[in-house]
C-alpha cells in the first residue's frame, strides 16, 4: 500500500467512557445553519449547470455567505417582520467559460430563495426575506476543467486536513436525533414549533441533561397558556426520544431564557430568530458531521459550499467521517476510529501526505493486529474518493 497509511492505537479514554461530554447542534433554522444550507445549494446548483453545459466542474466557492437578522414585532396570534432578513452570497464561480456567458448570479439568487422557503414553513421569502449575491468571478480554462467520466484524479486545491470519527457517543447520538426528530415529526404535528432549535447536551457521568431552545411561530400561540401548553409537549416529546437511545438519567430544559411572569417568551413570526437579531455565517455552527464536540478532535473548516471536486476541506472531512464508520463498521476488534487525511497543494486527491488513524480496540485486540485491515478500508476509501463528487452533488452526503 503506498497511500501513506500510519496506524495507532490510541492512548486516550473514549469520549463515552469519560465523566464530562459535552455536544451541541444548531437546527436547520438556525441562522448559521441557514447560511451552510443556502451556500451548500448554491454550491449543488452551479456544478449541475457546469456539468449541464460543459460537462464539467468549473471554478466555483460559495463558502462565504452571510446573513444579516432583520427585526419582528412578534405578538401571540401572529405581529409583524418590520424589517426583512438580508442574505449575502459571497464567494467566486466561473460566469464566462469558452466563449459563453453563465447566469452564475441569477441562479444563486433564485437558489438561496427556494432553500429558504423549503426550509422554513413560515416565512415569505418575497416580503420577509432579501437576497443579494456579490460573488467574484473566478477563472478557469479547458485544463482545470473536472470531467467526472474521464477517470482522472483532480490535484488538492490546498494544504489542508480533514478529520472524522465513529462511531458517534450515546449522548451525541441523543443531540443529534433530538434535534431531526423536532424538525421532521414534532413540528408537523405542533405547528407552533418553528425550524429553529439548539440543542445542547452535557452529560456528567450516566446523567444526561439538554437544554434545548426553540423559536415558536406566533400564529400558532394565541396566549401563554398555549406557549405554555407546547413548550410542555415539546419537553415531553425531546424526553422520550433521549430516553430510547441513552441508558441513565435524562434531565430536559427547554426555552430557559423565558421570563413567564413577565410574559417574555421565545415568540417569532416565521420560526427563526433570524427575524429578530441573530446573524449568520458559513462554517460557525456544526462541523461536516452535523454536530459541535469539544471532546472530539475536529476540523475548524467551513465545509459547506466550497466546491465538490478538489477542494479538501470539503472532501477530506466528509472522507474522513466515511472512512472513520468503515473502519469502525468492518474490521472486528476495533470500537472506535478517528481518521486524519492531511493534504498536500497539487498534489492528486487519493494521494495525502499522511491518512493516520487511531483505533481504540476491544480488550484484548491490539492495534498491530487490525493494522492491515484498518489499511486495506483506509486504501480503498482513497481509491474511490472522486466518487464524492457526484454525491455531494446529488445531496447524497450532508456537511451540516
Amino acid at each position: 500500500m503506498s497511500r501513506n497509511i500510519r496506524v495507532e492505537g490510541s492512548k486516550g479514554t473514549p469520549v463515552a467512557d469519560r465523566r464530562i461530554e459535552l455536544v451541541e447542534r444548531k437546527g436547520i433554522g438556525h441562522p448559521d445553519t441557514l447560511c451552510d444550507g443556502i451556500a451548500e445549494s448554491v454550491m449543488r446548483a452551479l456544478s449541475e449547470e457546469y456539468l449541464d453545459r460543459f460537462g464539467g466542474i468549473l471554478h466555483h466557492n460559495t463558502d462565504e455567505s452571510q446573513l444579516v437578522a432583520g427585526r419582528s414585532d412578534p405578538k401571540f396570534g401572529g405581529g409583524d417582520v418590520i424589517q426583512p432578513i438580508y442574505i449575502l452570497i459571497v464567494g467566486r464561480a466561473t460566469k464566462e467559460f469558452d466563449g459563453e456567458s453563465i447566469p452564475a448570479d441569477s441562479i444563486a439568487v433564485e437558489t438561496a430563495r427556494e432553500y429558504v422557503r423549503d426550509s422554513l414553513e413560515n416565512i415569505n421569502t418575497e416580503s420577509e426575506v432579501i437576497v443579494d449575491c456579490r460573488m467574484g468571478e473566478g477563472s478557469t480554462d479547458l485544463r482545470d476543467v473536472f470531467d467526472l467520466g474521464d477517470g482522472d484524479v483532480p490535484d488538492a486545491n490546498d494544504t489542508s486536513f480533514g478529520i472524522g470519527y465513529a462511531p458517534f457517543s450515546p449522548t451525541e447520538r441523543v443531540v443529534y436525533e433530538t434535534e431531526r426528530s423536532i424538525y421532521n415529526e414534532l413540528r408537523h404535528d405542533l405547528p407552533a414549533v418553528g425550524e429553529d432549535v439548539k440543542v445542547m447536551g452535557k452529560r456528567d457521568g450516566d446523567t444526561l441533561d439538554l437544554t434545548v431552545a426553540v423559536a415558536t411561530v406566533s400564529q400558532h400561540v394565541e396566549d401563554l397558556g398555549t406557549y405554555v401548553s407546547v413548550m410542555d409537549d415539546v419537553e415531553e416529546h425531546v424526553h422520550g426520544v433521549a430516553s430510547e437511545q441513552f441508558d441513565g438519567e435524562v434531565n430536559v430544559a427547554v426555552n430557559t431564557a423565558d421570563d413567564r411572569e413577565e410574559g417574555s417568551v421565545y415568540l417569532t413570526e416565521t420560526g427563526t430568530s433570524a427575524e429578530m437579531g441573530d446573524d449568520g455565517s458559513v462554517g460557525r455552527g456544526n462541523r461536516a458531521n452535523g454536530l459541535i464536540t469539544p471532546a472530539r478532535e475536529m476540523s475548524l473548516e467551513a465545509a459547506s459550499g466550497k466546491n465538490p471536486f478538489n477542494h479538501i476541506g470539503k472532501l477530506y472531512n466528509l472522507l474522513a467521517g466515511e472512512l472513520a464508520e468503515q473502519v469502525h463498521e468492518e474490521v472486528d476488534g476495533v470500537e472506535e476510529a478517528s481518521v486524519k487525511l492531511l493534504s498536500q497543494i497539487g498534489s492528486p486527491i487519493d494521494e495525502p501526505q499522511v491518512a493516520a488513524v487511531n483505533v481504540h480496540t476491544t480488550e484484548g485486540v491490539s492495534a498491530g493486529e487490525v493494522e492491515y485491515s484498518v489499511e486495506s478500508v483506509i486504501d480503498d476509501g482513497l481509491e474511490d474518493v472522486t466518487s464524492i463528487t457526484q454525491r455531494i452533488i446529488n445531496g447524497e452526503l450532508n456537511t451540516f
